[in-house]
Formats: C-alpha cells, sequence, structure tokens
C-alpha cells in the first residue's frame, strides 16, 4: 500500500507527521534521555499505586469490569513488549511465551486472550514473578531507546504506552476500590481522611454565546500528544448556552433523593428506569444509610468508611443517574461540544485540580466560587456529557495493531470529560474524551448541569 503523508502543525517545534493514519511526534528539541525520564517516571508511579497492597490484594477482581492490580501490572508490560521489544528488538525472546495470551485485553489483532471475567483466577504467575517481568521488560525497552535515539516511530509507541498506562493507573484505583468495598471489614487504601470541607458554594451560571467554533485537539495548545478519537478539529455549531459555576455536591444529590429521585419515572430514561428497577437502584453507589451520619448517609471512599460531606461533588454515578438528577433539576447535560468551548475559555488555560497526584484519592468540596469561569472543570470527578461516544467528522483511527485502541468501542457509550481525582495530571487535556456505557458508575463520575439560552 502506498504510504499517505500529511501534516499538520501542533506547536512551533512540533509536527505531526501521519503516514498511513499512524501519528509520529517529530520535534526539533525531541531528547531521547527526556523519553526515557518520562517512561521510568510513569512506570515508578504505577508501581507506587500497588505499594499500599498485599499480594493478596492485587488478586482481587470483584466484578468482570475490573481487572485485579495484578494483572494491570501485567498488562501494561505486556503492551511494552508486544509493541516495542517484538518490533525493535533484533533477537527478541518472550519473557513467558504464556503471557502473550493471559495478559493481552482487547487487541484481536495480537491473537487469543484470557476471557476478561476471568483474570481473577490467574493465581498464576505470582505478583513477585509480575514485578520481575516489569522490570525485565523495562530495562529492555530503555536499552532499545538507548539504541535507537531517533527512532520517530519508537518514541510515538512509547508515547501511546505511557498514556495507556496512565489509564490504567486510574483503573487501578477504581477497581481496586470496588473490590475493597465488597470486604464486610471496609479497609482503607489510604489514610488521609478528614479530606477539606467548607461552607457550600452557591451554583451559579455562566453564559456562553456559542457560535461556529473549532472542537477537538487543537495544537495551539501545546500538547504533544492526542489519541486519535480526539481528531481531527473540525468546526461545530454551539447555541448559547449557560454552564454551572460548579459540580454537583452530595448535598443536591440528597436534596434529589429526599423528593423521591429514585421512585419517580417520569424522571428517567426508559432503559434507566429498567435499571432502577431490574436492581432496585436507590442510592449512589458505595452509599448506605448511617442513622450516625448527620446526613444520614456514609459511604465507602479510598479512604475506607466516612460519612457523606454534602458539600464534596457526587460521584459514582452512572448516566441515567446524572441525566435524572438533571431532568429534576430543571436542566440537562452539558454537550461534550459545550463542556470544550467552556474548558478551552478558561482565564487560567494552564489544567489545574485535584488529581491523583494529590494523593487525595476522592473529590474534594469547591474552595472558593468563581465568578468569571466554572470551577473544577478539570480533576475531581469525570463529567457525564449527553454526548454520544461517535467519531469526529473525518475520522479514521490509526493503523496497525493499535488501530483499535479507540475507534471499536464507538457504539453504546457516552463521553465524559475533566478528569478525575484518580487521573494523572500529565495525562489531561480539553480535547480528552473518555468513555464508558450508560450504566457504568464504578468509576470517579459526576455531573455538571447545563441549561439552554431563551
Amino acid at each position: 500500500m502506498v504510504a499517505r503523508k500529511r501534516i499538520y502543525v501542533l506547536s512551533k517545534n512540533l509536527k505531526l507527521t501521519v503516514e498511513n493514519d499512524m501519528p509520529i511526534l517529530q520535534s526539533a528539541h525531541y531528547s531521547s534521555s527526556r523519553l526515557a525520564q518520562q517512561f521510568q517516571r510513569v512506570r515508578t508511579q504505577t508501581e507506587s499505586l500497588v505499594r499500599p497492597l498485599s499480594a493478596e490484594d492485587c488478586q482481587l477482581q470483584s466484578m468482570p469490569d475490573a481487572s485485579p492490580a495484578k494483572w494491570h501490572l501485567a498488562h501494561l508490560t505486556w503492551f511494552f513488549e508486544t509493541f516495542i521489544l517484538e518490533k525493535y528488538e533484533a533477537a527478541f525472546k518472550p519473557f513467558d511465551a504464556s503471557f502473550r495470551v493471559l495478559f493481552n485485553s482487547y487487541y484481536n489483532g495480537i491473537g487469543d486472550k484470557h476471557p476478561r471475567a476471568q483474570r481473577g483466577l490467574i493465581s498464576r504467575p505470582a505478583l513477585a514473578q509480575i514485578m520481575a517481568y516489569r522490570n525485565a521488560v523495562d530495562e529492555r525497552v530503555l536499552a532499545v531507546l538507548q539504541r535507537l535515539p531517533n527512532d520517530k516511530a519508537l518514541t510515538q509507541l512509547i508515547t501511546l504506552g505511557l498514556q495507556h498506562e496512565q489509564q490504567h493507573q486510574e483503573l487501578l484505583l477504581t477497581d481496586i476500590k470496588h473490590a475493597f468495598a465488597m470486604n464486610p471489614a471496609k479497609p482503607a487504601y489510604a489514610k488521609r481522611w478528614p479530606l477539606s470541607s467548607i461552607a457550600p458554594q452557591p451554583l451559579a451560571w455562566h453564559d456562553f454565546e456559542g457560535g461556529l467554533v473549532g472542537h477537538g485537539f487543537d495544537a495551539a495548545t501545546g500538547d504533544a500528544f492526542a489519541f486519535d478519537n480526539e481528531t481531527p478539529r473540525h468546526p461545530v455549531y454551539i447555541a448559547p448556552f449557560e454552564l454551572a459555576s460548579r459540580l454537583v455536591t452530595n448535598g443536591d444529590y440528597l436534596a434529589f433523593m429526599a423528593d423521591g429521585g429514585y421512585q419517580r419515572p417520569e424522571l428517567w430514561l426508559s432503559l434507566g428506569w429498567d435499571w432502577v428497577q431490574t436492581g432496585q437502584h436507590a442510592l449512589p453507589l458505595y452509599w448506605q444509610t448511617s442513622e450516625s451520619s448527620h446526613t444520614g448517609h456514609a459511604n465507602f471512599t479510598l479512604q475506607g468508611m466516612v460519612d457523606v460531606d454534602p458539600n464534596t461533588p457526587a460521584c459514582h454515578l452512572n448516566y441515567f443517574e446524572t441525566d435524572a438528577y438533571a431532568r429534576w433539576s430543571g436542566a440537562r447535560l452539558p454537550t461534550e461540544f459545550e463542556w470544550e468551548l467552556a474548558a478551552a475559555s478558561l482565564s487560567v488555560p494552564a489544567i489545574h485540580g485535584n488529581f491523583v497526584e494529590n494523593a487525595a484519592y476522592h473529590p474534594i468540596p469547591l474552595q472558593q466560587a468563581s465568578h468569571v469561569a466554572p470551577a473544577q472543570m478539570f480533576g475531581d470527578v469525570w463529567e457525564w456529557t449527553q454526548s454520544n461516544y461517535n467519531p469526529y467528522p473525518g475520522y479514521k483511527p490509526w493503523e496497525g495493531l493499535v488501530g483499535g485502541y479507540n475507534g471499536k468501542f464507538m457504539c453504546n457509550q457516552f463521553v465524559l470529560r475533566g478528569g478525575s481525582c484518580a487521573t494523572p495530571h500529565s495525562h489531561m487535556r480539553a480535547s480528552y474524551r473518555n468513555f464508558f456505557p450508560p450504566d457504568a458508575r464504578w468509576q470517579f463520575s459526576g455531573l455538571r448541569l447545563a441549561r439552554d439560552v431563551p
């Protein structure tokens, strides 16, 4: 096949060349040593997240959608072994040939994979062997990078692998939280409670004129990487709208519950009402009634079981719950186009917020209201939007084995924006698109209201 090449300017010293629709980063100041440092930093961060866990903890799989921490550790290493070492080592030999099937996830082009729902049954290899696997592959990847410091395709694949690892760092935390919640002892992953709590901040509205705006990954932001589902940048018409000044809090959601929110079918989408009725749902995930709590409820966190704080952003809500709440409040969920327009217009363009580096592992209350722009747009909780997870006009997935990274999931999912308290800070961009099916709520997912301008 003849290679197709297109050039997109990303920033002053960086451009993205696409050959056969596979992006390759090029920079006038490219440094293999800097990439090696980043590789070591991200890989070390993953291991720091499992440090509070025992070997028994790392084996747990509490539901089919979650994976054991041990599997995450192995799969992330499998990615670098499969996509880097197999291609770039002249005399490649696998660390263990059985790992190719055991730790494949959804890369159908690679071959067979172990059933997702049975990952918790992989008691062997032991955790110690998985850590030895990580160490061995790390050394070999760094050796390849040192031998081929100017290979642009290698740079792109390693960068993709690190972005992939940061995604799994968040999954590792949300998965272990779900597993710990199943334990009657309700063990704590971290012990930093209480987190800060302040008087409730009133909800206000920020106006946006909308219009015909550019949407998608914007090279002008200076970000050096974007997933294929964030591209291509394209024009979108957005009608005038208003966006809430803050996230919906537990106190807000308690009022919804007190008004019979889970008992009123007129508030719910048909599939959502089926979900409520079938599962007898009446509380957010991890909540339970508590006579000792001043709110009447406690919730399980990575800090253990604590009283529900009314000023903390509500989280672990699925799309159905957030849509029902928005209807009850007389508003709606924003579209992903509205959310991105608002995020791009912040007076402080640098992304800041409560990310995993804060080690709170939980949303925190808004400390100060903003009269200029919506607050807490990044970090704390992923914000559901009403947008279906669809390809952008002109979208083409990357070719080759990594081509199925995002495109194959563009069906029956909704877009979330902004990152959470479990997301690495350097992983987040205004154009970043997360996505989950509408009934998923084990992630740190919440909502911000929007409404039309009359």
